[in-house]
């Protein structure tokens, strides 16, 4: 057992030893990038890669990648060249998680299909083409969903009076559906009712949705751009 015991703590000493000086060697390629990317550009992390010694290099939501000495800059993807496995792509994700529980769902509409076990946020905009698309096939074929929709209005100057409208009708799910589906806007609402426009505005920036649709999912993944059912279903099977 002593000798046992020695060997683990010697082990855990290397463990740390190597740990360490990768920890030291992010930090000088940090130190080294950062000043290269242009005055008020600050690097969030540096990650040593397992894959041809690359660092990873995050500013912000974005990566790229640079070699140990920081004297090239590669961006793109990195992917498995025999099983096309995405490796940027996994990390970009990852990277853009939300927690869903998090959420202001009381910012958001509420449509139950089915048994609404199955749940996603989405965020929108009514003059966006392929959140249209994806009322009229995806979310028709999709049942057992309970979808929240965010009103995420950056796409033109009306849409967040299309938003106010759809949002203070009385049945705001029935609304929406008949817009993006139909193209029946909603009526006018009073000047006494208001909208959570400014809010969801707000909250989509802090999540870095850049575009509509964005799906986000119950485990805090997101599908930015218009998906298929059978990609949905994939999705919510892989959640089991």
């Amino acid at each position: 057992m002593k000798k046992i015991s020695l060997l683990l703590v010697a082990v855990f000493g290397l463990w740390m030893s190597v740990a360490g000086a990768e920890t030291l060697q992010e930090a000088a390629v940090k130190k080294m990038i950062e000043p290269q990317l242009g005055d008020g550009v600050k690097v969030d992390s540096v990650t040593k890669t397992p894959y041809g010694g690359l660092f990873e290099v995050r500013v912000g939501n974005d990566i790229f990648y640079t070699d140990a000495g920081a004297k090239y800059v590669f961006v793109g993807r990195v992917m498995d060249a025999k099983t096309s496995r995405d490796y940027t792509r996994e990390r970009i994700d990852d990277i853009n998680k939300v927690k869903f529980s998090d959420l202001p769902l009381d910012l958001a509409m509420k449509k139950v299909k089915g048994n609404g076990k199955r749940v996603i946020a989405v965020f929108e905009d009514p003059n966006c083409g392929y959140c249209k698309r994806l009322h009229k096939t995806t979310l028709q074929e999709v049942d057992n969903v309970t979808i929240y929709t965010f009103l995420y209005n950056i796409l033109a100057e009306d849409s967040a009076v299309k938003s106010r409208n759809v949002w203070c009708s009385a049945d705001q799910a029935k609304a929406w559906t008949e817009l993006m589906v139909d193209g029946k806007a909603a009526a006018a609402a009073s000047s006494a009712c208001q909208a959570p426009n400014d809010k969801v505005l707000a909250l989509g920036r802090k999540l870095n949705v850049t575009g509509t649709p964005t799906i986000i999912f119950a485990d805090g993944t997101r599908a930015p751009g218009w998906i298929d059912a059978k990609a949905m279903e994939a999705k919510f099977t892989s959640l089991k």
